[in-house]
């Protein structure tokens, strides 16, 4: 694709959200005549002034497009791109529009890559934060919130990328520098239909990839490395043990380097230590190993990877501690929705009165009861698919106090906390893991976390007046 390509050639944005808003400006800009399209009138109108036609709810693409760019959560069965595939027409999204026209430039930038179910975000935090720390031009972009596409119109020369499935389904030629898959387990099959097509997706990461990266403790990490990896790609390992040859891992209380080393076989570097890493426990540990293999295959320095874990803050709702209230520490950790997040956040803490509930959409949470039973103080329940969890609990956990809220509390994050604090002794952490989804009680899951944040807020001014009270 060069800039002639699109111009004075129709082009079709399904949806006008976020991507719409971030791609028509470049279409325009690239001579194209756009035409946006999307099912919400009033979100279609927010795109008003920028040069495209806009007409709500079209099933089919106008006569002589030559291209439809989608937003990622469309699915291949809508009616409009079934209608786009059938009449030969290429249907692409945002991020591959994003990489081909970053291809126009003089030096194109370097993609680093992270896809995966659960710890996206954190890596790419952790990379950004390591690249700047090694003195590069770097900068955060994808489904972490900032459009690929205004990262690449930006010109930073090095892309932390993160990418879903949705975001990979509709990519085709995008050749990273360095990617990799973090984990896979149950998310978003009523959109791929299988694990396996959710893994394929996820697989889409590696196609043209110069450096595979995976996650030698997760089966379908490795497996989608081994399968979709291309010949010519380097591929490296990280795991949370001592690392063979050509791997990362660990070293007692030290993440080490045994891949970008002179002689893999007889040489280690030290990149740094277990402390340095935020937030705690296992599961960030292996996302700071990602971070630092996709930075190593970028050639940042090893004291980089220290200097920018160091530096790194988790963003709200990702293991953020909100206060510490008789010597009990409040953790949201509200993004954990879905069980493989939540067990990742429980097994972070010693013991723990745990806040959870909410869409569990079919998932099944056995398996993350039984792993954090011996954590567990209590538990505080809440949400549609409160009774499946209470009914784990109940075989798994038996001896562990549960409170299930009844549904219908008009402050229910309120009533939870203050349930949860009952439970607690200094040494505890109450911590929001829900393992669900959040829309069955609040508009998404960071308005669960700042109902969760502003509640243990009220309990800390509560505490801190008894206490004058007292004296």
């Amino acid at each position: 694709m060069d800039r002639t390509d699109l111009t004075d050639r129709r082009v079709l944005v399904a949806g006008a959200g976020v991507t719409g808003a971030s791609v028509v400006p470049v279409l325009r800009e690239l001579g194209a005549h756009v035409t946006v399209t999307d099912g919400n009138a009033d979100r279609l109108a927010e795109l008003t002034g920028l040069g495209a036609e806009l007409v709500p709810g079209l099933t089919a693409p106008p006569p002589g497009t030559a291209l439809v760019v989608t937003s990622p959560g469309w699915r291949p069965t809508a009616p409009l791109l079934v209608a786009a595939a059938e009449a030969g027409i290429e249907v692409i999204g945002d991020v591959e529009l994003a990489w081909r026209i970053g291809r126009l430039r003089e030096h194109p930038p370097s993609w680093l890559v992270i896809t995966g179910t659960n710890g996206k975000t954190t890596t790419v935090g952790m990379l950004e934060s390591i690249l700047r720390a090694a003195g590069a031009d770097a900068v955060a972009c994808g489904n972490v919130g900032y459009p690929v596409l205004d990262a690449v119109r930006g010109g930073h020369p090095v892309l932390a990328v993160e990418l879903s499935s949705f975001q990979l389904h509709w990519s085709s030629t995008i050749a990273a520098d360095a990617s990799v898959v973090l984990n896979l387990a149950e998310d978003h099959l009523d959109w791929h239909g299988s694990m396996e097509e959710y893994a394929a997706a996820k697989g889409r990461v590696h196609h043209r990839s110069r450096t595979v990266v995976h996650n030698a403790d997760d089966d379908w990490s490795t497996r989608i490395a081994r399968e979709h990896a291309p010949g010519h790609a380097r591929r490296i390992g990280f795991r949370l043990d001592t690392p063979p040859a050509g791997d990362l891992g660990l070293v007692e209380d030290l993440l080490v380097d045994r891949a970008f080393v002179a002689d893999p076989a007889t040489s280690a570097e030290e990149l740094a230590a277990v402390a340095d890493v935020r937030p705690p426990g296992p599961h960030n540990v292996a996302n700071a190993l990602a971070a630092a293999a996709l930075a190593r295959a970028h050639g940042v320095p090893p004291a980089a990877v220290r200097e920018g874990l160091r530096a790194y803050r988790p963003a709200p709702h990702r293991a953020e501690e909100i206060a510490e209230i008789g010597g009990v520490r409040y953790v949201n950790d509200s993004k954990a929705t879905n069980p493989h997040a939540a067990v990742g956040s429980l097994l972070a803490h010693e013991s723990v009165v745990w806040i959870a509930g909410g869409q569990l959409k079919g998932a099944s949470v056995d398996e993350l009861v039984a792993a954090a039973a011996d954590r567990l103080r209590g538990a505080v329940l809440l949400g549609v698919d409160s009774p499946v969890i209470e009914a784990a609990l109940a075989r798994h956990a038996p001896d562990v106090p549960c409170n299930r809220l009844p549904p219908g509390d008009d402050e229910p994050m309120t009533a939870a906390v203050n349930a949860a604090s009952a439970l607690a002794r200094p040494g505890d952490v109450v911590l929001l893991a829900p393992a669900a989804a959040s829309l069955d009680m609040f508009p998404n899951y960071g308005a669960r976390g700042d109902a969760f944040a502003a509640a243990v807020r009220n309990l800390a001014g509560g505490a801190a007046e008894a206490a004058d009270d007292g004296r």
